[in-house]
């Protein structure tokens, strides 16, 4: 019986369009959380190890077994301009599934941020390289090139289901995923949070101490007062 094969890639996936993922470029990613029901942000243990930290881009999805980085290698030849390399590696952390070199090669590509639910290493020589990399934690220890892995397939990463063609944002406050299909409409929800987030600013500036009609949802709610 034939070995079976190490990785299994779709190189072809649907990418939404520049101009779309560019409208969203600009958005903290609280505003785009708001904007896509309240939901899409990674777990709060995915976070930003470089100095750099801010990135808009289209989901590459890697799958890689625990202490292997087959997959993420491979996976940069399947990269295009803009692209986001999420690596899944079921949050392992006892090795480190990139270090400074894949980040430089993948750069290389034009891969504009490393975003995994696993660990990272050569954390000099990756602010170096200069572009985002959000991961749980650093460690040195390395891994190996065996396989098996995925590219291109949906992977469930930082307690969000990711697909390739997905839409990646992150800052400091961490990363957020919108949906390709979601992806107009949370364009389109966007000015509303931004008129609101607008407007308690001000309130704020103010000297407001409470939102517009708090006492009214609290009256709605009930509270019992014990003293």
């Amino acid at each position: 019986m034939p070995n079976p094969p190490a990785l299994m890639v779709r190189r072809n996936f649907v990418r939404p369009a520049d101009a779309l993922v560019n409208q969203l470029r600009q958005s903290p990613t609280g505003w785009v959380v708001d904007a896509n029901g309240r939901r899409g942000a990674l777990d709060y243990r995915v976070r930003p190890l470089t100095s750099a930290m801010r990135f808009c881009g289209v989901a590459l999805t890697v799958q890689s077994r625990p202490r292997d980085n087959l997959a993420p290698y491979a996976a940069i030849r399947y990269a295009k301009p803009g692209d986001v390399m999420l690596i899944s590696t079921d949050s392992y952390e006892e090795a480190s599934v990139a270090g400074d070199v894949l980040l430089g090669m993948a750069k290389n590509q034009g891969v504009c941020a490393l975003v995994t639910d696993g660990l990272v290493r050569d954390i000099d020589g990756l602010n170096a390289v200069g572009i985002p990399v959000f991961a749980r934690g650093l460690s040195p220890n390395s891994p190996h090139k065996d396989g098996p892995g995925k590219i291109g397939l949906p992977i469930y990463v930082g307690g969000v289901m990711v697909n390739s063609g997905d839409v990646v944002i992150g800052d400091k406050d961490g990363v957020v995923v919108v949906a390709r299909e979601a992806l107009e409409s949370v364009l389109g929800a966007l000015a509303d949070v931004k008129a609101k987030e607008d407007k308690m600013e001000a309130l704020v500036a103010k000297g407001a101490t409470l939102p517009p009609g708090f006492e009214e949802l609290l009256s709605e709610k009930g509270v019992q007062y014990l003293d």
